[in-house]
C-alpha cells in the first residue's frame, strides 16, 4: 500500500492535532475554530469549492490563489491561512474536511463538551433544540454539542445519541420492533 492511500484518519488527526497546538499556543483558538467552520460550510454549500477539492489534476498555484482570496475575503488569520497553504503544498488538501473536522471535535473534547446527535420526524424550532440541549446537558452534567437532522422517515419522535448511549422514541423503531416480534412468535 502506498502511502497517499494510507492516509489514515490517524494522519488527519495529527494534522489537526498540530492546528490545535499552534492555535492554542497563539491564543486564537476560537478564532481559528470559527474560521474551520466556515472552511466546512464552504465545501458544504459551495458545489464548486467541493468540487476544486477533489480534483486531482488542479494546479497547486491555482489552489493556492483560491486559498489567498478566500482568507482574505474572510480575514482568516496567518496562521489559519499558512495551514491550508500548507496542506496544498503537503498535496494534503483532499483530506481537509476531514482534518478540520477532526480539529473542531478536539477543541470541543478539550472544552469538555459530549457529543450528541439528534433526529426527528417533525422539524423543530431552535427553542426547542434549545431545550433538549438543556436538558441534556442536565441529565449527564456536561456541556453538549447537539447535531441536528430532521429526518422523515422516522414518521414520528425523536431519537437522540450521546457517545454510546442511544434513546429512541421514534415510530419507525417501534413498527420495527413489532415487525421483529411478530417474525419470532
Amino acid at each position: 500500500m502506498s502511502k497517499d492511500k494510507g492516509f489514515s484518519i490517524t494522519s488527519a488527526e495529527r494534522y489537526s492535532l498540530a492546528l490545535f497546538e499552534l492555535s492554542e499556543e497563539k491564543g486564537l483558538l476560537s478564532k481559528i475554530e470559527d474560521q474551520s467552520l466556515s472552511i466546512l460550510n464552504l465545501v458544504d454549500q459551495s458545489k464548486d469549492f467541493s468540487n476544486l477539492i477533489k480534483d486531482p489534476t488542479i494546479n497547486q498555484e491555482d489552489l493556492l490563489k483560491v486559498i489567498s482570496t478566500i482568507s482574505k475575503n474572510n480575514k482568516f488569520e496567518a496562521l489559519f491561512q499558512n495551514f491550508l497553504c500548507f496542506l496544498i503544498k503537503k498535496r494534503r488538501f483532499f483530506f481537509i474536511e476531514r482534518i478540520l473536522k477532526s480539529f473542531i471535535e478536539i477543541c470541543s473534547k478539550k472544552r469538555g463538551e459530549l457529543k450528541a446527535e439528534l433526529k426527528s420526524a417533525k422539524e423543530l424550532s431552535n427553542e426547542e433544540i434549545a431545550k433538549i440541549t438543556e436538558e441534556l446537558t442536565k441529565n449527564f452534567s456536561s456541556k453538549i454539542k447537539l447535531n441536528y437532522e430532521y429526518d422523515k422517515s422516522l414518521i414520528g419522535g425523536l431519537v437522540v445519541q450521546v457517545g454510546s448511549t442511544m434513546f429512541d422514541t421514534s415510530i419507525k423503531n417501534k413498527l420495527q420492533q413489532i415487525e421483529n416480534r411478530m417474525i419470532e412468535a
